[in-house]
């Protein structure tokens, strides 16, 4: 990585690296925010991803198969994110919050022949829209969690990360975990109606925002959030299904 080698005149600095790959940063962040309270400062999390780039900067190895950009995009992902459940968006009470909220849409979408409206799921619940609107992103800010993989200290934690960082485990038992939890991810998006998977197709594949997936469907971006909340719910609800989530 050129940030490690000696300078020259034709290399780029740390400082000029760094600024390169703000881009990167600011989508990732802009991306993870859709889906935050309003009072949540973007640019206190636009900080933590820069750190997650130094982080890459500073331990990229050029050997591996995946490109840097690929390497950077995951540090400044996690660092978010382990920002936000250092401050509660990821706890435990919140996870119980978002599968109770899962459970019930997909209850009521049994009940009804299709799925619930925002109004429904609060009455439901006996809560207000605005309280609904805040579990839906919540349950958008990451998808499947340490936890509800039944990963819970911080050194397996850190064996799940670096695996999937390096495409290779330490142990079988971690490889083997990872390409259930990948198997059965794939499932849950073949299981999807067709909008719901093109809106993941497009947010995770494509690695477009709300509002451009809304631009190449031609709708909103609120409606591409509607089928991107409805589609995360049936995908956990599979996972689950399957065993390989925690469903307590």
């Amino acid at each position: 990585m050129a940030a490690k080698a000696s300078q020259t005149s034709d290399q780029p600095t740390r400082e000029e690296l760094i600024e390169s790959y703000l881009p990167y940063v600011k989508r990732v962040v802009h991306r993870i925010a859709v889906h935050l309270p309003s009072h949540v400062e973007v640019d206190d999390l636009i900080h933590v991803g820069v750190i997650g780039l130094i982080q890459a900067l500073d331990r990229y190895d050029p050997s591996r198969d995946n490109s840097f950009l690929t390497y950077a995009i995951f540090r400044i992902k996690g660092a978010v994110l382990s920002e936000l459940r250092s401050r509660d968006f990821l706890s435990r009470a919140n996870r119980k919050i978002v599968r109770e909220m899962d459970q019930l849409f997909m209850a009521l979408e049994n009940r009804y022949g299709r799925p619930p409206t925002t109004e429904e799921l609060a009455d439901e619940m006996d809560v207000d829209l605005e309280t609904v609107h805040d579990i839906k992103r919540m349950s958008s800010i990451s998808f499947v969690s340490f936890e509800e993989m039944g990963v819970h200290s911080e050194e397996e934690k850190s064996t799940i990360f670096n695996a999937l960082l390096s495409g290779n485990a330490s142990d079988a038992l971690t490889m083997t975990r990872l390409k259930e939890l990948q198997s059965g991810i794939a499932d849950a998006v073949d299981h999807l109606p067709e909008k719901e998977k093109l809106v993941i197709s497009l947010y995770y594949m494509d690695e477009l925002t709300m509002k451009e997936a809304g631009k190449a469907l031609n709708i909103t971006e609120s409606r591409v959030s509607q089928i991107h909340s409805q589609a995360i719910i049936r995908m956990r609800n599979h996972l689950r299904k399957q065993g390989l989530i925690d469903a307590a």
